[in-house]
């Protein structure tokens, strides 16, 4: 499954909905944002990635679909400007197979498997690793929409998580959890029953 934006039009909604979450996180002001570009506050190089990930897609998909090589040029300059931000943010993650919406709040120690599937509005909290077992290297998670993970959060294998489901910190998730809305827990996780 691609998430990946197709077309202009979907590319510039996808960045528009992603600007708005992380436009939340950077100061309102003219110069609270001066500041925080001063301070070279990490928020920014994270939205500065977002970006350049999501394009990085697109020219992707354009330069396999057409002959123009401007597309291969547009696609090898938002990889590399994508994966040095990746190394000054101390993470391993691509957006291909991200829907949009994706939320990093700590980018330290995220790695995220290229074959791994994640659906709309997921939230990283940091330390993060969605990944394969070791010994299959194709059976993957596919997380679905709305996914919380707590930071130190793992999932590893071939798991699906249902929608809205939120994985506490430090949590290994290596079994699916198919029931939407739960909370999952512990080494490794299991569900968490509410107190009455």
């Amino acid at each position: 499954m691609s998430t990946m934006a197709k077309t202009k039009e979907e590319l510039n909604q996808i960045l528009s909905y992603e600007s708005d979450i992380y436009k939340k996180m950077i100061p309102s002001s003219l110069g609270g944002r001066i500041c925080a570009w001063i301070k070279n506050v990490q928020i920014l190089s994270l939205y500065s990635w977002i970006v350049s990930s999501r394009k990085m897609d697109y020219y992707k998909y354009k330069k396999e679909i057409s002959s123009n090589p401007l597309y291969s040029i547009l696609y090898l300059y938002y990889a590399r400007k994508t994966n040095k931000l990746c190394q000054k943010l101390n993470m391993e993650i691509s957006t291909e197979k991200i829907g949009k919406g994706l939320t990093i709040y700590h980018p330290t120690g995220i790695v995220v498997n290229g074959n791994a599937v994640i659906g709309e509005n997921c939230h990283f909290h940091g330390n993060n690793c969605v990944g394969n077992s070791g010994t299959d290297l194709n059976a993957c998670p596919v997380l679905g929409d709305d996914i919380m993970l707590g930071v130190g959060a793992k999932v590893i294998g071939n798991v699906h998580l249902a929608n809205k489901i939120k994985v506490g910190a430090g949590a290994v998730v290596v079994s699916s959890f198919l029931e939407e809305g739960i909370t999952i827990a512990g080494v490794p996780a299991r569900k968490i029953e509410k107190r009455k």
